[in-house]
């Protein structure tokens, strides 16, 4: 089944919703109460948790997002992916830049290569899922209802639906390099309640995204910033997309501190985790990035996870507009 739009910039320009979300503010592990935009002062803060000491033996990277799960591109590199010559859009479903930076960004690839990643994804993700459900429950328990129009980049197979699709009315528009995850994505969205005609799904990347300026309430991404090409270049693309007001909620996993047995490790197998794992990076400071990216506020908070103990600490909170 196929749900994409032909016309994908104007599918979130109708029926446009006036009235602003509320801002989250994220502290010490917890969702507070939701405060007025206009009471809201600019801040940036990071908020240590306690670290979670189990599983802290080192193993092959669990985590790195739908798409960049070790053992699955370890498997996936040894096949020696092929890759398709590029090629330009027939032009009826998004602009020829959007679909350049597509195929500059992630070159066409075979058919049976991106189902097998698309479905090992599918299937080795709910270990590190199941754990890091609480963090993401806190993070989106107050959107239910707040917000008619969601992005989510990188949706892959579609692990977050759950969490805020089933609310009355909400439409949905989830942008993928990997095409084969649409019907992962779709399936997963008719598990949480959410009408099939309020999902659209394209083949887009974080850094071009096919939506009009201030067309969203809200931005979802989780573990896509470690390996997009442009970290900024991608903020900037989330910030544009969102109406004033709007919330970026997100989950990265970020470089260990400095000094660390972790983060000497991160800074050895890096150049192999990003040739393995669909360049992925271990040593990001993404939380640096969103803080810089020029919102009104940023909350996050960190936390580490034994699901993912190379892929560790994750940064987890919301940015506002």
């Amino acid at each position: 089944m196929s749900l994409r739009s032909p016309n994908l910039y104007s599918w979130f320009s109708s029926n446009p919703t006036t009235a602003k979300p509320p801002i989250l503010t994220v502290s010490g592990g917890a969702i507070s109460s939701v405060a007025c935009n206009a009471a809201r002062k600019s801040s940036k803060s990071v908020h240590d948790l306690p670290a979670n000491t189990a599983g802290t033996g080192i193993r092959c990277c669990p985590c790195c997002f739908p798409r960049r799960h070790c053992l699955g591109a370890v498997i996936a590199t040894c096949l020696s992916p092929p890759i398709l010559p590029s090629s330009a859009s027939d032009g009826d479903s998004a602009p020829q830049d959007h679909i350049a930076m597509l195929n500059r960004i992630h070159p066409p690839r075979l058919d049976w290569y991106e189902e097998f990643y698309a479905s090992a994804m599918d299937k080795t993700m709910k270990p590190y899922e199941a754990e890091i459900a609480g963090y993401k429950s806190l993070l989106f328990a107050n959107l239910i209802g707040k917000a008619d129009k969601i992005l989510e980049i990188g949706i892959g197979t579609g692990p977050n639906l759950k969490y805020y699709a089933d609310c009355p009315g909400v439409e949905v528009f989830g942008v993928d390099p990997n095409r084969k995850m649409e019907k992962y994505a779709v399936a997963a969205a008719e598990a949480a309640g959410l009408p099939l005609s309020n999902f659209r799904f394209e083949q887009a990347v974080a850094e071009a995204l096919p939506l009009n300026d201030a067309s969203v309430d809200v931005v979802v991404g989780t573990l896509v910033l470690c390996s997009v090409e442009d970290v900024d270049q991608a903020l900037r693309e989330v910030k544009r997309v969102l109406k004033p007001g709007g919330l970026y909620i997100f989950v990265e996993h970020v470089a260990a501190k400095d000094g660390t047995i972790l983060r000497f490790l991160q800074g050895i197998l890096d150049p192999l985790q990003q040739t393995l794992a669909d360049r992925c990076h271990l040593t990001r400071n993404t939380a640096t990035n969103i803080a810089g990216a020029g919102f009104a506020g940023v909350d996050v908070n960190r936390a580490n996870l034994s699901t993912a103990s190379l892929i560790n600490p994750h940064v987890y909170g919301i940015a506002y507009k």
